[in-house]
């Protein structure tokens, strides 16, 4: 194993403590992938029946994007499918997120589009997919296909009343803008149960602020921000 690749486990391992510890884990159902940069068929993914915060070097798995498993002895995970047919469909992904946060959850299951109420928000207005097809898990490549299919050119896409995919150019990317999408989702919710809106900002405001938080350094940024705060505690 190089040394390239070591290091990219590693910071699946601290993206996968990140996701535990900003609330985005159920259990053991989550999932978090990189591809790999040398090698673009195959990625590295936390294999099944383990929490975030449980993924080491010795029990992440090497994956092809027909979903075998080329190294690794761990218990592959069944959603594989949804890695798979993304990284297949989008060769600018490389990190793909699953998880079902609260709130994420919540949204998903009222059909509403994402409005552009709040700062994290501004990174989704517009710019989110929705699968409906099913609340089951994704458990065929035709059923990773369709959610490929919803999330379109988006960088995130919402599985209806079961949580959320997220997309990104670097693990760092699909992280915070995961965490973002969460933040985006609670405001929403709180802001519509607490009566009439008042007016947005154009849509010319909104998109410089994407711009502005969507630039690769504040992805970086902020994830090494939480990988200290990990480390303090």
């Amino acid at each position: 194993m190089s040394q390239s690749h070591i290091e990219l486990k590693q910071k699946l391992i601290d993206a996968g403590r990140i996701l535990d510890a900003e609330g985005q884990a159920d259990l053991t159902r989550g999932h978090v992938s990189i591809r790999l940069p040398d090698q673009p068929d195959l990625f590295i993914m936390k294999p099944h029946s383990i929490g975030f915060d449980e993924i080491t070097l010795d029990n992440i798995l090497t994956i092809d994007l027909d979903g075998n498993v080329v190294a690794g002895t761990a218990r592959r995970h069944s959603e594989v499918f949804i890695h798979t047919e993304i990284f297949r469909a989008r060769p600018d992904v490389n990190s793909v997120i699953h998880t079902h946060p609260d709130y994420t959850v919540a949204f998903s299951a009222t059909g509403r589009p994402m409005r552009a109420l709040s700062q994290p928000s501004s990174l989704y207005a517009d710019n989110l997919g929705m699968y409906t097809d099913t609340i089951d898990l994704i458990r065929t490549a035709d059923m990773g296909k369709r959610v490929a299919e919803a999330l379109g050119s988006y960088p995130a896409v919402l599985l209806r009343n079961h949580g959320a995919v997220m997309c990104g150019a670097t693990i760092e990317e699909a992280v915070i803008r995961l965490i973002m999408l969460e933040n985006a989702c609670r405001i929403q919710l709180l802001a519509e149960a607490a009566g009439p809106l008042g007016p947005e900002f154009p849509p010319e405001d909104v998109e410089k602020l994407r711009y502005n938080l969507t630039r690769p350094d504040q992805f970086i940024v902020n994830f090494d921000y939480l990988r200290r705060r990990l480390a303090r505690h």
